[in-house]
């Protein structure tokens, strides 16, 4: 298909038969409905649909492929490479289809394919309720859990795909279906890693867990500790319980109360706890940080709800993001890691993570996009604003990457990284998972509408 250029009589036939409203480049609110959340893409679709329902998807999408034009699907807007705009096409944006339906007996909760983790989280917090989703509030969980769905508790209750029961997904030829265990299983599976390759998720019922008590530790120190403190952190880890989760990382100082003046503006090293429990709980398990005395901290009980929206990563940056996966993580990885540091962008919103995985995570089910058994993931982001800054911000990532590669495990969680070549997409998946995703895609999307997300080919028939 192509970027065909449409008239605006077919653009009011397509409104005539929706529900929700087709945003067009001549409306005056279209930056802001197409803006996302990397400054770098500057894609500009012919029309946004902001659907209401599952029949807005259905009408959007047959009027795409009846003017041969390139598909995007929106539900939050972090993809890194833009996944979700498309040059000159046609976005079906899901957000306005939001709404959260908690059943508290059952411990479950349904939400639409465009709702937020921000909207979830705040929907169950009430109830004392949670499950695994995204590391800020702002994210859609819809591309999160399809594409895996890692997150700050799952250590203790497995990755936001582990804990989904169904989804209600538009396939390519304008289908409604339902994928579950029962239902669709082959689909099901697919959708735990590949979702964005299979349609429009309208809606998503999550399994959730009892979260009455949680507490989180933000601790700084100056950069040049942080050697010493990711030793720490890693033997901290190494039997950590499932409660306890976060990461290490390397930032520009905020100016926090909590920050003092010498950290603000320049890089610095700190750890976030988690605590799937009450604050006693989480000191006793983070004493050997609190006595390496950080410069800076913050340690209290927490609605979950809270903290997925403390966090929040500024949008409007220009964004690079990767990923590399590690089998270890002896003395050697650490130091290159920590030396690494030292080429970010400072002052800027960028953040150089080293997460750990583990607990839930390895005990989960094998689907398709992620090694159970990785038990570190190394995440440069960047977050900047000067164009002049691209190049350098760009070799950093690379970079980290390759100092991480003697160590590495050779897989990656894709919701990390943009657009880094079919190798890292089969790398992600893994062979024989890409095998059989390509077979389903066959059934279910043979033309490959779906390709914008990291694209699993139809198998030929």
């Amino acid at each position: 298909m192509t970027g065909n250029l449409l008239e605006p009589a077919s653009v009011d036939d397509l409104r005539t038969h929706f529900s929700g409203r087709v945003v067009t480049p001549s409306d005056g609110d279209y930056e802001d409905v197409r803006s996302i959340f990397n400054a770098m893409i500057v894609a500009r679709p012919q029309l946004i649909a902001r659907c209401a329902d599952a029949d807005d998807v259905k009408a959007a999408l047959a009027f795409a492929r009846s003017n041969r034009l390139d598909i995007a699907v929106r539900s939050g807007g972090h993809s890194v490479a833009g996944a979700c705009l498309v040059d000159g096409g046609l976005v079906i944006d899901t957000r306005p289809m939001n709404d959260v339906t908690v059943d508290s007996e059952r411990a479950t909760v349904t939400v639409g394919g465009g709702t937020s983790w921000g909207e979830f989280d705040r929907a169950t917090q009430p109830y004392g309720l949670a499950t695994t989703g995204g590391r800020v509030s702002t994210t859609g969980v819809a591309g999160l859990t399809l594409g895996g769905g890692s997150g700050w508790i799952e250590r203790k209750y497995g990755l936001a795909c582990d804990n989904l029961l169904s989804v209600d997904l538009v396939t390519a030829d304008g289908r409604e279906v339902t994928a579950n265990e029962r239902e669709n299983p082959d689909l099901f599976w697919a959708l735990h890693g590949a979702g964005g390759n299979f349609g429009v998720a309208t809606s998503l019922t999550f399994r959730l867990h009892r979260l009455p008590e949680f507490s989180i530790a933000l601790l700084l120190w100056p950069a040049d500790q942080g050697r010493s403190i990711a030793g720490i952190y890693r033997d901290l880890m190494h039997n950590a319980p499932d409660e306890a989760g976060g990461g290490l990382l390397y930032l520009t100082g905020p100016p926090e109360e909590f920050v003092p003046p010498h950290l603000v503006g320049h890089l610095s090293c700190g750890v976030l706890v988690t605590y799937c429990g009450a604050e006693p709980a989480l000191r006793e398990f983070a004493a050997p940080l609190l006595a390496a005395a950080p410069h800076g901290q913050v340690i209290t009980d927490i609605p979950y709800a809270d903290l997925q929206c403390m966090l929040d990563d500024p949008p409007g940056f220009r964004n690079y993001w990767t990923d590399e996966h590690l089998r270890e993580l002896p003395d050697e990885a650490l130091e290159r890691f920590c030396e690494r540091a030292y080429d970010m962008v400072v002052p800027s919103a960028s953040q150089y993570a080293l997460l750990p995985w583990g607990g839930a995570v390895t005990h989960g089910r094998d689907w398709p996009g992620f090694n159970r058994a990785t038990p570190w993931a190394v995440h440069p982001l960047g977050l900047w604003e000067d164009p002049a800054d691209d190049d350098r911000v760009i070799a950093w990532a690379r970079n980290v990457r390759a100092d991480m590669r003697p160590w590495s495990s050779g897989d990656v969680y894709l919701n990390f990284i943009g657009d880094e070549g079919a190798d890292r997409v089969v790398a992600g998946y893994g062979e024989d998972n890409y095998r059989e995703l390509a077979r389903i895609k066959a059934d279910f999307d043979p033309e490959n509408v779906f390709n914008r997300w990291h694209n699993v080919h139809p198998a030929a028939r």
